[in-house]
């Protein structure tokens, strides 16, 4: 498919100019986290890329060291987000350094949410269907975000990210990418609030 060729270009242009403009959002953002609270600056943690190939993907850490031992999902008033950590959720700065996934070839910048190894299952236990959502790059956001992000069970997800392979073209990925802008400028459905994998739709 030829728009696949040019979207790997486009997505490598993307992001070479958005770390060149946000560069000093991202030096003040480092120092911000840096000072607050002891840990890295940058969090890393497995995720599934590309037909199902393990990565790790790069975000401002938003919560204390250690914090993914009490569970996946954040809890409204949960504790474990600092300061900085609140607003860089709330406003998406967290996911900015993930240009360096896309300029390294491990993300998209439009594409499926890459999902965690273990959450909501391992790769072995999608169906034949659902493993169709690794066919393409994850995203740094998607089809699936722009209908709901964070709110959408994960078997409801994981549909909506096999329709993103099957309808993939230039304007679908223009119609995400300015969803996305609407969204994050109105800050909405950033906070899991809810058990989204609860239960799992084997005919999906």
């Amino acid at each position: 498919m030829i728009y696949k060729f040019f979207k790997r270009l486009f997505d490598i242009t993307i992001s070479m100019i958005g770390l060149i403009i946000t560069s000093p959002m991202l030096l003040i953002t480092a120092i911000a986290i840096k000072l607050e609270s002891p840990g890295p600056i940058i969090f890393k943690q497995e995720r599934l890329g590309l037909n199902g190939r393990v990565f790790k993907i790069y975000k401002f850490r938003s919560m204390c060291e250690g914090a993914e031992q009490g569970g996946v999902y954040e809890k409204k008033g949960d504790p474990r987000l600092t300061k900085v950590g609140k607003f860089i959720r709330k406003t998406s700065i967290d996911e900015l350094p993930q240009f360096v996934n896309i300029l390294k070839g491990e993300m998209s910048l439009i594409g499926p949410r890459p999902a965690l190894t273990y959450h909501p299952w391992p790769y072995n236990e999608y169906t034949e269907e659902q493993k169709r959502m690794f066919h393409v790059r994850p995203g740094v956001t998607g089809w699936a975000q722009v209908n709901g992000r964070k709110e959408v069970e994960w078997p409801r997800r994981i549909e909506l990210n096999v329709e993103y392979v099957e309808k993939i073209s230039l304007y679908f990925d223009l119609m995400i990418f300015f969803k996305t802008i609407f969204k994050v400028l109105r800050m909405e459905d950033n906070l899991n609030v809810k058990e989204t994998a609860s239960k799992k739709n084997t005919n999906v």
